[in-house]
């Protein structure tokens, strides 16, 4: 195990009915902007219910946030909150929706340009408006972690950052508001959360015991209640495990310690910055060619993945890491997301573009070694057609 540190001040709020704890968490006097994303928020009585809950409070709304939340979107929230003295942000919506706010916290109070922020990964991220989540889809992990991506759509980029100041203070997670999300949404919450423990646990073995059946554990989970979340909406119980199975994927606690890969992630973003692909699409899509190129390298973790997570247990170490990629990619079409470019209308094309917007972007050296070229992602592309 490799020596780490490890900070997460993010409180949690968890259960039906949680919302009405905003009145002791945000603070009284607090002139506050509540960030949502499209229409549902209004239709489902969350923004109302946020509302209630925040009693006398100054409240102005700014919706609008997009499913990748926009550069440009945000700076629209980010000039309000300079005009208006906004004192605390609450992001209401998924991943994409705290993502932004996360954003807007830091770019609120940034000196020069806020799209430095991207560029520089939030390295010179020096404060950030306080602020909470309420969140309604379960995918990102956003809701109790540091980081978050950005797109600007004018350049065609999609960009991460990170920073300790973008910690929720705290996140409400109630799983019945999860009842009414369209079924893509929430394949994709699945799809991601799981790709997200992959990419913290499929590197190589480093001696980290207590983080592996941790991630097992998560994708075990995820495989058993996938389906079952599909399957019945209203099921509180595994609507509640999807929740805060997705929480626990990215929160930091199954990444300390180990090597940690986020080549399939960064290739992903490319695709969605290009062609508007759903995150968790994407991830599907180049995730398996990714672990077929790359398995001699990873074979050690391939069949311990192999063995504990699928129960593989015949064949050589070869056959049983692809025997265990296939099932990942069954896994991932089981829930409804498919895993080919050309499910996507995308053919081999496309593929010059996004290899010069990944080369464009400073991603030349990904993976846990830094030995994923773009080459080997033009390799990986064309097998993924």
């Amino acid at each position: 195990m490799q020596d780490f540190s490890f900070y997460n001040p993010t409180r949690i709020e968890f259960g039906a009915g949680k919302i009405a704890s905003l009145s002791q968490l945000v603070p009284t006097n607090a002139k506050v902007l509540v960030l949502y994303g499209g229409e549902s928020a209004k239709r489902n009585g969350t923004l109302d219910e946020v509302k209630h809950a925040l009693g006398d409070r100054q409240v102005q709304l700014f919706g609008g946030i997009e499913p990748n939340p926009s550069f440009e979107t945000l700076m629209e929230a980010v000039a309000i909150v300079r005009e208006q003295d906004i004192e605390f942000l609450l992001a209401v919506g998924g991943g994409s929706v705290i993502d932004g706010t996360k954003f807007v916290a830091a770019a609120a109070l940034h000196q020069g340009d806020a799209w430095d922020i991207l560029l520089t990964g939030g390295q010179h991220i020096d404060a950030a408006l306080p602020f909470g989540s309420v969140l309604t889809l379960p995918a990102t992990g956003s809701e109790m972690n540091k980081g978050s991506v950005i797109t600007r759509k004018s350049l065609q980029a999609k960009l991460p950052f990170m920073s300790e100041l973008v910690f929720p203070q705290f996140s409400i997670l109630d799983p019945v508001k999860t009842y009414t999300l369209p079924t893509r949404q929430i394949a994709n919450g699945v799809v991601d959360a799981f790709m997200h423990v992959i990419e913290q646990y499929l590197t190589y073995p480093a001696d980290a015991p207590v983080q592996d059946r941790f991630a097992e554990g998560l994708l075990q989970t995820l495989t058993e209640i996938g389906p079952k979340a599909l399957a019945n909406p209203e099921d509180y119980q595994t609507r509640a495990s999807l929740m805060w199975t997705a929480t626990l994927a990215l929160n930091g606690l199954i990444g300390a310690g180990v090597p940690q890969d986020w080549a399939t992630h960064m290739l992903g973003h490319e695709l969605t910055a290009l062609h508007g692909l759903d995150h968790a699409q994407t991830l599907a899509v180049i995730l398996p060619e990714m672990l077929r190129q790359r398995k001699q390298a990873k074979l050690g973790k391939l069949v311990q993945y192999a063995e504990r997570v699928w129960n593989i247990h015949e064949g050589s170490d070869d056959e049983k890491a692809e025997a265990a990629i296939e099932r990942t990619r069954d896994f991932f079409e089981s829930v409804g997301v498919k895993t080919r470019l050309s499910d996507y209308d995308l053919g081999a094309e496309h593929i010059d573009a996004i290899i010069d917007s990944l080369t464009q972007h400073g991603m030349t050296k990904l993976g846990e070694h830094g030995d994923i070229t773009p080459e080997h992602c033009r390799q990986i592309l064309l097998a993924s057609l």
